[in-house]
């Protein structure tokens, strides 16, 4: 028997409708994209792929990789409809050119919008099943954050998403891996019923680690999947900031050819997080200058403040200044680190050099109306960049472009031609030579992803700022969001039959 043919791709980004940064090729050359060979090299031992190779080679069947594209961009803006167009004009031109194809190994985002498409991996899928036809397996990888749409089950067939958060990409794919094998062997004819649930919330509940709403939904879910028959069942709490006409939660369960068992479970699932809707609503975030004083109170160790507003992790720009400016009102003396996204202003510290001082106008310039620049007299205290090495969000690299310190007072501040991973992976600040542990206090710009500097971490606060990424969900201008949908149309209501 041949070598069955595995067309393996990767598409990730993660769209804030309400950011202006607009998301191209050049947003995923941060993370590294790479086609064809230059992907099997350097592509195969991250993530969610990383996962499905390891798994797959120890299935004991004779396969061979179709290595077609990997690119992953994080979290920004909508897409271009050049870029959208350079994915799946890559995927579908590898899948015609090649001699035989068994089956499409798919790790996707899930929450991905171009100006043109609201629905890009919906679009993705459509294409590839265009060319494929209905008898080639097609299974996906997804983030949990995902927006599952009609598009999106009906031309895969199978599907998982991550089973924690903080995400755990490699087990993901594992179990992708087991679902399409298990296909080509004969011994899953995979079913999936899924459910749309009128509900969207803040990321502050987003956590699967701590005890919470989170953790029980996600617990029910691995429960339903050790029952016979099930092959998996995956929860969807679509990421808030994404304006689109299927938006909101959902649930799907692949079963193994049956449907009633599917939707049964399908339906559990989706009755949990409804009945459980007002506790995934806590928000714990508290005002910026509360927030400062509460972690100069702190009696040891270092203090976490989670700019909740301008999470680049959820597709914020990452130059919000509303936390500089309180810790400057505040007169902080305490050691300070933060990042900041300004390639004017790290242009002009390299031009004046390291030891210089110079007068900036950071930050504030991609936030719209949520914060403005600050105006500072700073050293420049190096000077670096480029690609970082760091396992961070499923990739082994990243890049922010060029980058300095800047220093004023006790505070370090790493700006960065673009957001990178913000300061939420240490690397961000070791590059430097800068130890995190040393510090009083460290803004991260995330509101869920902490887990990197879980072993200096006394205290985590979350802030409750303004922007792309807020808490208030009701403060952004919605208006291709489905309604109603709650909370922001309190009388929602929903009959899981």
């Amino acid at each position: 028997m041949p070598a069955l043919k595995i067309a393996i791709a990767q598409f990730g980004q993660e769209t804030s409708s309400f950011s202006s940064t607009q998301t191209t090729l050049d947003t995923f050359e941060k993370f590294g994209l790479y086609t064809g060979e230059a992907f099997r090299r350097q592509g195969f031992a991250a993530g969610a792929v990383g996962g499905f190779i390891e798994t797959a080679r120890k299935i004991g069947l004779a396969w061979e990789p179709i290595a077609i594209i990997r690119g992953w961009a994080g979290a920004s803006g909508p897409l271009t409809d050049e870029t959208l167009a350079h994915f799946v004009g890559t995927i579908t031109n590898a899948l015609k050119r090649a001699d035989q194809v068994d089956a499409l190994y798919l790790d996707l985002h899930g929450a991905a919008v171009a100006y043109s498409h609201s629905d890009c991996e919906g679009h993705l899928l459509q294409a590839c099943r265009d060319v494929l036809g209905d008898s080639i397996p097609i299974v996906l990888a997804l983030d949990h954050h995902a927006n599952l749409t009609h598009a999106m089950v009906e031309h895969c067939d199978a599907l998982v998403a991550h089973r924690t958060q903080p995400h755990h990409p490699w087990e993901t794919g594992q179990l992708a891996a087991t679902l399409l094998f298990n296909i080509l062997l004969g011994k899953l004819t995979p079913t999936i019923a899924w459910k749309k649930i009128p509900l969207i919330t803040h990321q502050e509940q987003f956590l699967t680690a701590p005890a919470g709403p989170m953790r029980e939904w996600f617990e029910l879910a691995r429960e339903i999947e050790s029952l016979t028959g099930v092959a998996s069942a995956s929860t969807f709490p679509m990421q808030p900031w994404i304006d689109v006409p299927e938006g909101g939660w959902a649930v799907a369960v692949v079963t193994n050819n049956d449907m009633a068992l599917a939707e049964k479970h399908a339906n559990r699932l989706a009755q949990f997080a409804w009945d459980q809707r007002d506790r995934f609503l806590l928000q714990e975030s508290i005002p910026p200058a509360d927030a400062i004083r509460r972690a100069l109170e702190a009696d040891s160790g270092l203090v976490i403040l989670s700019d909740t507003g301008d999470s680049v992790f959820g597709g914020a720009p990452g130059d919000s200044t509303i936390l500089l400016k309180e810790l400057i009102r505040q007169k902080v003396q305490q050691p300070v680190l933060l990042t900041m996204v300004d390639p004017e202003v790290v242009e002009q510290a390299i031009v004046a050099g390291i030891g210089d001082t110079i007068q900036v106008e950071l930050g504030g310039k991609q936030s719209g109306n949520y914060s403005t620049p600050v105006k500072l007299t700073v050293q420049v205290s190096a000077i670096g960049g480029g690609e970082i090495q760091a396992t961070c969000i499923g990739m082994d690299t990243f890049s922010a472009g060029r980058a300095v310190v800047l220093t004023l007072g006790s505070i370090q501040i790493v700006v960065s031609e673009t957001a990178g991973v913000g300061g939420n992976h240490p690397a961000t600040y070791k590059h430097f030579g800068i130890d995190p542990s040393g510090a009083k206090m460290i803004v991260l710009k995330t509101a869920s992803n902490f887990q990197y500097y879980a072993d200096w971490a006394s205290q985590i606060i979350r802030v409750d700022t303004q922007g792309a990424t807020m808490s208030d969900i009701s403060g952004f201008n919605w208006q291709q969001l489905p309604r109603p949908i709650y909370p922001l149309d309190p009388t929602t209501t929903f009959n899981v039959e």
